[in-house]
């Protein structure tokens, strides 16, 4: 697969003179798709985004690709190299761990040698490169080529337990179990414990967690949306600028377990200075 992004429909309309057919997008987040071929396949997809995804056929995708680097048309994504591994590989990671508002998330993704060609194929990377709406769409496509298995934690749950280490090592280890057998490969946190082998960014080393970490990033997008919903306003991201979002908890009345970690230092300075 090959990825170009700053695309706009106009820029590529020229493909129907290429032997293209537009047909409709499959998701809200697509403007159009092109596609060509039969045995050997190709298809353009074209994103809200700017970005347009080319896969297929390699040959057709080389070819596809070479049009648009000829004409000059966006600027191309330099692919990612992840290990080469062979045999069953359990990738596991975690979201909104650093973030003031929501839970935790943990996921899992189990692939092999043949869904690893498959994660490939659709363009799973770490889920920092993604907008949230391509990991919306990207954690749809990677469930319908892997086993996956996610634990949703929210706030009131959350500010439950004692340690946020423990609740990583307990919770990636579950996720893992889910999809045994396999080499259990964990996104390494401090204090982790858990996995067969524990890497720092191992979601830009291996597919599998990378996949995982889309994946926790899309049900992490969700949570903060229903939580954000039971506020009455957005709930913002991170924990750099969040106070004006724990004054607006407190004059809504809400109660700040149901939203935030309670145990953050901001919230503790916040809460505790009233």
């Amino acid at each position: 697969m090959v990825v170009f992004t700053g695309v706009e429909y106009a820029d590529i309309s020229f493909l129907l003179k290429k032997g293209f057919v537009e047909t409709n997008p499959k998701t809200i987040h697509e403007i159009t798709r092109f596609n060509k071929g039969v045995k050997k396949k190709v298809i353009g997809i074209l994103y809200e985004s700017g970005k347009f995804f080319i896969q297929g056929d390699a040959d057709w995708v080389e070819k596809t690709a070479h049009y648009l680097r000829s004409k000059k048309i966006g600027s191309e994504v330099k692919p990612i190299k992840f290990r080469e591994e062979l045999g069953r590989v359990i990738g596991s990671d975690e979201s909104l761990k650093g973030d003031t508002f929501g839970g935790i998330v943990i996921a899992a993704v189990k692939g092999d040698d043949e869904i690893r060609e498959k994660l490939l194929a659709i363009g799973v990377a770490d889920s920092k490169k993604f907008a949230d709406k391509e990991i919306l769409r990207m954690a749809e496509e990677i469930k319908k080529v892997a086993h996956c298995f996610v634990i949703n934690i929210y706030p009131e749950d959350y500010n439950q337990e004692n340690s946020v280490t423990e609740i990583l090592n307990r919770l990636h280890k579950q996720a893992a179990l889910e999809l045994y057998p396999g080499y259990h490969v964990v996104d390494k946190y401090p204090g982790c414990r858990v996995g067969d082998f524990a890497e720092t960014k191992a979601e830009s080393k291996w597919v599998e967690v990378a996949a995982a970490s889309v994946l926790a990033r899309a049900v992490a997008v969700k949570q903060l949306n229903s939580l954000s919903g039971k506020a009455g306003f957005t709930l913002p991201k991170g924990s750099t600028h969040v106070a004006w979002a724990l004054q607006e908890l407190k004059e809504r009345g809400l109660e700040p377990e149901e939203f935030v970690k309670l145990h953050f230092k901001n919230v503790k300075d916040y809460f505790n200075n009233l």
